[in-house]
């Protein structure tokens, strides 16, 4: 896919550093290797670093040139500790308890992830999202003036109106069930961040609805008029619409009936769902009908670039997030 190969050829370029925190899964061992000899990025492995070494040679891997951290042993732990126990004031533990959970791999490499040692972060092969999730909230934390995490995905539609292969990145379809107006208007902006980091493009950003421009009345509508709203007022300069029908957003056609002033309906390449439960549905029919490529989720609105995996991941899905993850790093 050539969008894909421009994101890999862009984290080539920077040749920045990513953390692999499941050392112990056999898929991440062959990833790792993977990103090191396309030249993607340089790995850093997090586990028994004995234990990986009788994994990878049962395997057959070559680690040459990856590097391998051991999160119980580690000359950094305790620092790391201190730097959590600062991060958790509000909610106060003690050193002990700190140096617990910095032991955890997922939170050692979410800690190096913010002091800058390691460009971005990708986990989830072998742990729920929810524990990916606590580790980036907990530690790398939302970005300035976000409020809240979610998870897009960028989808490649092998055809539309003509063009082949449009990429167009949807959002929330992973995370939050029922945002709140302020909730979707952030997950609007971190969408365009998103867009615009990963395809190089202007985002037009349509949170969408059952309603065009007052259509139809009802509270669920509402919801998406006022999220418009905030989101405007957050990101004035951003291309952005709603309350839009997903063909008035899509159909240039349909636009000029539904919505002739708008200068996003026709031409969006950022959809907005209102739930999640319009999120999930609607990207997996249009992966399975359509036959597009459905990349993510895409973990957006922490401070620094971290991703989850599912746990049904290729190796190949585990290279390919993490040379979008580094595509994302700033």
């Amino acid at each position: 896919m050539e969008l894909l190969a421009k994101i890999k050829e862009k984290a080539k370029k920077n040749r920045r550093k990513i953390v692999l925190p499941e050392a112990d899964d056999e898929r991440i061992l062959r990833a790792a290797r993977e990103i090191t000899i396309q030249g993607i990025a340089q790995v850093t492995l997090l586990g028994e670093r004995k234990r990986i070494g009788e994994l990878a040679s049962s395997l057959e891997v070559d680690l040459q040139g990856v590097e391998i951290r051991d999160p119980e042993g580690d000359g950094a732990l305790e620092g790391y500790a201190r730097r959590f126990q600062e991060l958790r004031k509000k909610r106060p533990i003690s050193l002990s308890e700190s140096k617990e959970r910095m032991k955890e791999p997922l939170f050692f490499g979410a800690m190096m992830l913010r002091l800058g040692e390691v460009d971005g972060y990708v986990a989830g092969a072998s742990h729920p999202t929810a524990d990916t999730l606590r580790a980036g909230l907990q530690v790398v934390g939302l970005a300035p003036g976000i409020e809240v995490i979610s998870g897009a995905f960028l989808m490649i539609i092998p055809s539309l109106l003509g063009e082949k292969d449009k990429p167009l990145l949807f959002a929330d379809c992973a995370v939050v069930p029922d945002p709140t107006p302020n909730q979707l208007a952030s997950i609007a902006i971190s969408s365009a961040q998103t867009y615009r980091e990963l395809v190089g493009d202007e985002p037009r950003v349509a949170i969408l609805s059952f309603s065009t421009k007052g259509s139809a009345q009802h509270s669920l509508v509402e919801k998406v008029k006022e999220a418009t709203e905030r989101a405007r007022k957050a990101s004035p300069q951003l291309k952005l619409d709603g309350e839009l029908q997903a063909d008035a957003a899509l159909i240039p056609q349909v636009a000029q009936k539904k919505a002739p002033q708008s200068e996003v309906a026709g031409r969006a390449n950022v959809l907005i769902f209102p739930d999640l439960n319009t999120g999930n549905i609607s990207y997996k029919l249009v992966q399975r009908l359509a036959g597009a490529q459905a990349i993510g989720p895409i973990i957006q609105g922490l401070s620094k670039p971290a991703n989850d995996l599912s746990r049904g991941c290729s190796v190949d899905d585990v290279v390919n997030l993490a040379a979008i993850t580094l595509a994302m790093a700033h």
